[in-house]
């Protein structure tokens, strides 16, 4: 038992340093090379921006484990370029309508979002949102100057780990609307399953306080959440060709 730990303290947080490389690398060719992010849930680098954004912020506050932090600043870089791939490689099914259409409520507009939030047209208002956060932040953090007792570090805290945690729920919502995991790459998947048995091993391995128990919590949903991808893939495979998942869509839309 003390190797097994020892072994894990060594390789975890290798592991979850490189975790952004190895779980989104092939996703990011796939759309590049397909020339469509068709069946890849959009919000995946929303969901994932947002919540490495507030664990950075969390961090001067916590002082959770070093490896994590570094793993949030890579993931940023990761998924900022996702996201460019994937709106450049936007397939036209998805309707997503134009930020000058904020002032409409989102009864009006249909789309169930505030705003129509994250379901732009254009790419601007996604870059300016990613901005608005991070200098917001910096702005409360420059103000508040927090502490690790402080109310406003456990929120931002326990809410970047609680966006994280829902990040498989969009993708399994896309694939259940096409009944369908065309688009998104098994590898994905593959990196998510491993990275939740390294990080849970990791994270209840470690000595208690280097790692707060949001993470644990939080990482516990999500490992739920990759299961229930894990057995889509295996209802749905890949099911339909794009082709034919984007017509179906665009006549539901």
């Amino acid at each position: 038992m003390a190797i097994l730990s020892t072994l894990m303290e060594v390789f975890a947080p290798i592991f979850l340093i490189l975790s952004p490389f190895t779980s989104y690398t092939d996703q990011i060719l796939s759309i590049h090379r397909t020339r469509t992010s068709a069946g890849f849930a959009l919000d995946i680098p929303g969901i994932m921006l947002t919540a490495s954004v507030l664990k950075i912020f969390y961090w001067p506050g916590a002082r959770y484990d070093m490896s994590l932090l570094v793993q949030a600043f890579l993931m940023v870089g990761v998924q900022v370029t996702l996201l460019k791939v994937a709106l450049d490689n936007r397939p036209a099914w998805r309707g997503e309508r134009p930020f000058t259409e904020m002032g409409k409520s989102f009864a009006q507009t249909g789309t169930g979002r505030p705003f129509d939030f994250w379901r732009w047209k254009q790419q601007r208002p996604y870059w300016e949102y990613l901005l608005f956060l991070a200098f917001g932040l910096l702005a409360l953090h420059a103000l508040l100057q927090p502490d690790g007792s402080s109310l406003y570090t456990r929120f931002i805290g326990g809410l970047g780990l609680t966006i994280e945690a829902t990040l498989p729920l969009p993708q399994l919502y896309a694939n259940y609307r096409a009944q369908s995991c065309k688009g998104f790459r098994v590898s994905v998947l593959a990196n998510w399953l491993f990275g939740d048995m390294m990080k849970m091993g990791y994270f209840f391995a470690s000595e208690p306080g280097r790692v707060p128990w949001a993470f644990k919590l939080c990482g516990m949903f999500q490992a739920g959440c990759d299961a229930c991808l894990g057995i889509q893939y295996w209802m749905y495979g890949e099911g339909e060709k794009t082709s034919d998942v984007e017509a179906r869509l665009s006549m539901r839309a």
